[in-house]
């Protein structure tokens, strides 16, 4: 459905600097068709469990690398009974181009025997790109899911995956470095399983040096992004609480030693060296930044994260997306925030500490829930939207 041709002057003060103007959806999981549009404002939808709200934020975080909020499967998001694959196409008002939309589309297109390809197309401005990573140059995508609320309480990997989307915001070739890493460290254990003690030396040595350049690069870019979290997040903690944020791993801890990167590289390189027995026994690598931790505590009480109430994790995340964003807006490219069903853990004062933030970031924040009233306090500071069964459509602010 079309935006509203004239702003009133509180919306217009409230369009954000990066924002979604316009959104296409084609058989994405329960859409066959959708167009969205959208006057610059932050976005609320509203509607029962299971109409389909989540599934537009998860099209919307598409338009990053990766695969998407839910870390599907790129074929499971295709419609049911949809007779090709899935695209979502946005333009997008970027600050290095203001006023001109940048035209961003991706998706799954089907092959000349029908199959589906299992790596998704980009295009910006029509023209295709050779992989995902020119999306991370141009638009930041921060989010929060229910999902995510036991990051604290579960294994290494989310809370990595969630430290490596907030580096991707300042360093689009972070995600390359980490997949370059992996891709080293998995033909290592490949190697090691398939030869054992019989395996090239050389071989094991060159795979091992790029495990080491590139696993060192990521382990500082970590360093760098906890760094800057700690800076920012000691400005704000009025509302939200101040989490303490470390990593738990070899190569942080040297680099937190103040040692040269080569000199770690080196230490690495030596380190994998002296423990290829072992890893071949293991069949894994158990030293690296693969095993990397990012442990939190909260501030005022000093306690870990993992033992905090639900409601003190919630907002510790909160303060984290919400220090991230400020940071990204200070570098210029304030992020499209994707918050599903957040405000439902917050009581009346957070949920309007956090509406004022979102405005002062100068970003859009799309926010998913159930219950109208909890978002009134937005106002028409964001344009509401009421799902059902598929079908979008605008109404007006409480």
């Amino acid at each position: 459905m079309a935006a509203n041709a004239i702003l009133s002057q509180s919306a217009v003060a409230a369009r954000a600097s990066v924002y979604v103007r316009e959104l296409s959806l084609t058989d994405f999981r329960s859409y066959h068709r959708l167009r969205l549009a959208l006057d610059g404002r932050s976005v609320v939808l509203t509607g029962d469990n299971g109409v389909g709200k989540t599934n537009l934020l998860e099209a919307i975080s598409f338009l990053a690398p990766g695969q998407g909020l839910r870390r599907a499967r790129l074929g499971a998001v295709t419609r049911i009974d949809a007779d090709a694959g899935w695209a979502v196409a946005a333009a997008v008002d970027l600050p290095q181009s203001p006023g001109v939309a940048t035209r961003l589309g991706t998706g799954l297109v089907a092959a000349e025997d029908g199959s589906l390809s299992d790596r998704r197309i980009v295009r910006i401005d029509g023209q295709q790109q050779t992989g995902t990573g020119r999306l991370a140059e141009l638009l930041s995508v921060s989010w929060l899911t229910p999902e995510m609320d036991r990051l604290f309480l579960e294994g290494a990997s989310g809370r990595r995956r969630f430290l490596d989307r907030l580096v991707l915001g300042f360093d689009a070739g972070h995600g390359r470095r980490v997949n370059a890493y992996e891709k080293a460290m998995r033909d290592r254990s490949r190697l090691l399983r398939d030869r054992g003690r019989s395996a090239d030396p050389g071989w094991l040595d060159a795979l091992e040096a790029a495990m080491a350049e590139h696993g060192v690069a990521v382990a500082a870019a970590r360093c760098e992004m906890l760094s800057r979290l700690a800076a920012i997040l000691e400005q704000r903690g009025d509302v939200f609480p101040v989490p303490l944020l470390a990593l738990e791993g070899e190569l942080e801890q040297w680099l937190a030693d103040q040692r040269p990167a080569v000199e770690v590289e080196d230490a690495f390189c030596a380190l994998l060296a002296a423990s290829r027995q072992r890893d071949m026994e293991a069949g894994r690598a158990l030293a690296g930044p693969h095993r990397t931790d990012m442990l939190a505590w909260h501030k005022p009480t000093g306690m870990p994260a993992a033992d905090c109430s639900t409601g003190q994790q919630k907002a510790m995340l909160i303060s984290i997306v919400l220090a991230n964003a400020r940071l990204l807006r200070t570098a210029g490219t304030p992020p499209l925030l994707l918050l599903d069903e957040v405000v439902a853990h917050l009581d009346a004062v957070r949920r309007a500490a956090l509406f004022d933030e979102i405005e002062a970031l100068g970003a859009q924040a799309w926010l998913t829930g159930t219950d109208r009233q909890l978002f009134a306090g937005l106002g028409c500071r964001a344009q509401h939207f009421e799902v059902a069964d598929g079908i979008i459509s605008e109404v007006a602010a409480l």
